[in-house]
């Protein structure tokens, strides 16, 4: 692999990222570390289809025209990754930027509601809609980044829990932003609009962005019951 790492951005659990560049591209290389505590073979195993999962999805969802980074290079056996560097900063820096103009948050939010719209219309959740997984550039163009936990997936469930993870987020972490995840949601119901029913998928037909923000507002209310 022709990757020079420059920076590491990250190093959790499941993986080690880092920032350099692949071919003379910016480029962000994921490492799969190991877990120790389960045996080896099974490990490997896991991390090849996890490996391998991500990097169709990915193939599959750009291909469809959404906004997520190209598959630069693969190494399942090994547990590598090298993906396109994404332009921008994470949502949450944004959000966190008091010299950042209303009407360029106002933006963002719209164009990620939609940009999450496109996503659930190809019949695939992220699993963890973080607003550090959601990459904006200048223009509030943002991109979906970090796909170890999407899934195709054809429950009204998983989708509304997909939109609770960022509703959660939002008002936990950005209170600030008074109805930001309105925002959000107003995007990702004028995306429909704008394009129709979505198609049918060879699985089966995805849930409406009606019937998905109707079940948002019944996990919402689960939540709270028991929460």
């Amino acid at each position: 692999m022709a990757f020079v790492p420059a920076e590491r951005l990250h190093l959790g659990a499941e993986a080690e990222v880092w920032s350099g560049t692949w071919m003379g591209l910016d480029a962000v290389r994921k490492l799969r570390r190991p877990r120790k505590w389960r045996h080896p073979d099974l490990d490997h195993r896991l991390g090849y289809r996890r490996m391998m999962s991500e990097s169709r999805l990915l193939i599959r969802l750009k291909r469809s025209g959404v906004n997520v980074p190209t598959v630069y290079d693969l190494d399942p056996e090994t547990g590598r990754i090298i993906l396109q560097k994404m332009p921008g900063v994470p949502l949450i820096e944004l959000l966190r930027d008091e010299t950042v103009s209303n009407s360029l948050l106002q933006t963002t939010l719209r164009n990620t509601g939609a940009l999450i719209r496109r996503l659930h219309r190809e019949a695939i959740t992220h699993g963890d809609l973080s607003t550090n997984n959601i990459i904006v550039d200048r223009q509030g163009i943002p991109a979906l980044i970090d796909f170890g936990l999407a899934a195709i997936d054809y429950e009204v469930e998983r989708f509304g829990i997909d939109l609770h993870v960022i509703d959660e987020i939002l008002g936990a972490s950005h209170p600030e932003h008074l109805g930001a995840i309105d925002v959000l949601l107003e995007g990702y119901t004028l995306e429909e609009e704008a394009l129709g029913p979505p198609p049918e998928q060879s699985g089966g037909a995805v849930p409406t962005a009606d019937e998905v923000l109707k079940r948002l507002d019944d996990v919402r209310s689960r939540v709270r019951y028991h929460g």
